[in-house]
């Protein structure tokens, strides 16, 4: 028995870097959105939805060397990381729209892949529900309204934070007529009590806080809201950034008991001034 060795020939090869690439996935339960998303990206940006439902981002201008160099190790930009800001919004409406800042280079070193700025790791944007976002069974569902203090104007692009022993148990933003919808997952039906009294207890004491960048909030008359006349001026804030800022922009808070499975509603003003 004999064979016959053949050669392969390369007859072309096509090769590409992607600069990065975002996950939407569900602000509540961290699951990855499986419909398509609208995309705002800048000028000189381009981002494409893959089969796996990821953003991925294939070229960015300020980047555009470095996204060539496929084979040598990729030339680090002027000054260190660059960014650029991504709008994303649910045709469905199931969640509201929102701003991220992506940074970039990423770290293309495989040997850092499970750290944070890993080229392989991608960057995951939570996308917080609507008031007609999807609620699990057993879940708290804490509806808000948010109003500036003194002209009782609605106030959308609020930051909302469900806080229980220093852990953010839950996050959302209200849209434009001033209204959220924070669903709160993984409260015990019954739980041991921390206190004397009821050595079981059915529900947990949280704060609620809201927190508004003057900045880039919107406001929405009463009569507007009550009309149904949407403002032009939607609001598409970044939370993340919101979150960082927190400390000195305008906030107000609330105490509130959360249980499985019941709904509660809480009303907020906010002084802007």
């Amino acid at each position: 028995m004999s064979f016959v060795l053949e050669t392969s020939r390369e007859l072309e090869r096509v090769e590409r870097r992607v600069l990065g690439a975002l996950r939407c996935v569900d602000a509540t339960t961290s699951a990855p959105l499986r419909h398509a998303l609208r995309i705002d990206a800048p000028a000189g940006a381009r981002i494409q939805r893959n089969r796996s439902g990821l953003l991925v981002i294939q070229e960015w201008a300020p980047l555009a060397d470095h996204a060539a160099a496929f084979l040598n190790p990729p030339p680090g930009p002027p000054d260190g990381l660059l960014s650029f800001t991504v709008g994303i919004a649910d045709p469905t409406g199931h969640y509201l729209p929102r701003l991220v800042r992506v940074e970039l280079p990423r770290d293309a070193n495989p040997a850092n892949a499970a750290l944070p700025g890993s080229l392989f790791r991608p960057l995951q944007v939570p996308m917080y529900p609507s008031s007609i976002g999807r609620l699990g069974a057993n879940w708290a569902a804490l509806s808000l309204s948010l109003r500036e203090a003194g002209s009782g104007e609605a106030l959308g692009g609020v930051l909302l934070r469900v806080v229980s022993d220093g852990q953010v148990l839950a996050r959302g933003l209200s849209d434009w007529r001033g209204e959220a919808l924070v669903p709160v997952a993984g409260i015990p039906v019954t739980t041991w009590s921390a206190g004397p009294g009821d050595v079981i207890v059915t529900q947990i004491e949280a704060t609620v806080e809201a927190i508004a960048d003057p900045a880039s909030v919107t406001r929405t008359p009463q009569a507007d809201v009550i009309a149904g006349r949407i403002s032009f001026a939607q609001p598409l804030v970044d939370p993340a950034a919101i979150e960082t800022a927190r400390a000195g922009l305008p906030q107000a808070s609330a105490p509130v008991s959360l249980a499985a499975g019941r709904p509660l509603h809480v009303s907020l003003g906010i002084s802007l001034v």
